[in-house]
């Protein structure tokens, strides 16, 4: 009565699927385990991609009581009477493995409880986590355990798990007869997404669907099968931040394919739209600036759209702004100068400004030189005047924004230029 995904968990390592880089014949984890010789590890990878299944045979190959517990379901009192146990087991002369499942969701007293026992070797502790251990998991306990990270299982590795399920007469459907198109076989290992549990989940729901058709997988009842599955994501974990740095990226290197399709992920996986909008309107600001100043008003356009339309129709236009965005020209000219501007406020502290441009009111702020000497620009030939500075005086002229040769900024790259050697040639520094 369990599960088919459950059935078929290798017995071995050469029954795993995927992790060919980590558990290679002759790679450096492998001969660990199968020489009985472990340490404590954390398993960071996507869901399905072997985690438990590896922590299970840790404990077959060190001949080691193998106890699991999830971060979600357990408090600190099970944690303390799960290593108590292990303690007395110790004791009589027998290792425990405890996996802990999605130990990330531990805070750090939980995480703390581990320590001692770990490095006594009380326990192999294998902690299992989809979530980056570096932000998710205390230094103290990262500092005991060695990182292993797992990847998403290849549709070819998949397939291979899906042939054995139905070859299998003991735990498997090789009693049943099922049959299955190779085509039909490599949808599901797509369909999937690197993920063997769910596939071998979906190969079982299209045989119960099968046995009352022959046996016989054929391609509508698997339409049913794989109708809507979604793909993997997390809205507050690595995926997301992963993906929408993708997007970022794209953008900024004026791939408005590549764009296009993290934008259509995120979408897919259920990113906030909203979410999306600001963070291309900030591209819009941070990386074209004044290259195209259109494009921080298509983006309060494109969001405003949205706001009004919805999903899936407003989704057209977060598209055609990811799309302008990839495409037009790039700037950080003014993100840079901001963080000049902004470096030296804090290296100068408060200073007072220049008596010429201060506001002169009244008639004793004009007796204490408030505004003395100002030139109003719009009076002076060319209407700028020269001479005269904005910086406070300790500090002098100082540049912050230097445009590039892109977009429209080309042209404020040329006026602003021969006005900063105009202003040095006043001041008496020009060549």
């Amino acid at each position: 009565m369990r599960p088919l995904a459950e059935r078929m968990r290798p017995r071995g390592l050469d029954d795993m699927v995927g992790q060919g880089r980590l558990l290679a014949p002759g790679s450096a984890l492998r001969r660990a385990i199968e020489s009985g010789r472990l340490h404590s590890m954390v398993l960071w990878g996507p869901p399905g991609c072997g985690k438990t299944t590896l922590a299970l045979l840790l404990a077959h190959y060190a001949e080691a009581e193998f106890v699991a517990i999830s971060a979600v379901l357990s408090g600190l009192p099970q944690v303390r009477d799960v290593l108590a146990q292990a303690q007395a087991r110790f004791e009589g002369g027998r290792r425990t493995v405890l996996f802990v499942d999605e130990v990330h969701r531990f805070n750090k007293t939980q995480q703390d409880a581990f320590l001692p026992h770990i490095e006594r070797g009380t326990i192999l502790f294998v902690g299992a986590t989809t979530e980056n251990p570096s932000f998710e998991l205390n230094s103290a306990l990262l500092s005991r355990c060695r990182v292993h990270v797992l990847e998403a299982v290849s549709p070819e590795d998949i397939e291979q798990a899906l042939r054995r399920a139905l070859d299998d007469r003991e735990r498997g459907l090789g009693d049943r007869g099922i049959a299955i198109a190779p085509v039909l076989l490599r949808q599901i290992a797509i369909a999937a997404d690197g993920d063997v549990r769910r596939a071998l989940t979906l190969l079982e729901i299209a045989a119960d669907l099968a046995a009352g058709e022959g046996g016989v997988v054929g391609e509508h009842t698997l339409q049913q099968v794989l109708a809507d599955r979604t793909r993997r994501f997390d809205k507050g974990g690595d995926a997301f931040y992963d993906q929408i740095s993708a997007l970022h990226k794209s953008v900024r290197s004026s791939n408005p394919d590549a764009a296009l399709y993290w934008l259509a992920r995120m979408l897919d996986g259920g990113a906030d739209p909203a979410y999306l909008a600001r963070r291309l309107t900030r591209m819009a600001v941070e990386d074209i600036g004044l290259a195209d100043p259109r494009a921080l008003q298509m983006a309060i356009e494109a969001w405003q759209a949205h706001d009004r339309l919805g999903s899936p129709e407003g989704d057209l236009a977060l598209a055609q702004l990811t799309l302008y965005l990839a495409s037009t020209a790039k700037s950080n000219a003014g993100y840079v100068a901001w963080k000049r501007a902004r470096a030296d406020v804090e290296a100068y502290g408060t200073q007072p400004v220049p008596l010429h441009i201060r506001n002169a009111p009244t008639g004793l702020m004009k007796s204490l030189g408030y505004g003395k000497a100002y030139q109003y620009d719009h009076d002076v030939e060319g209407g700028v005047a020269l001479g005269q500075t904005g910086f406070p005086d300790a500090m002098g002229e100082q540049v912050y924004y230097e445009p590039t040769t892109r977009g429209m900024e080309a042209r404020l790259k040329e006026k602003l230029d021969a006005l900063r050697e105009a202003r040095a040639q006043a001041r008496g520094e020009g060549t």
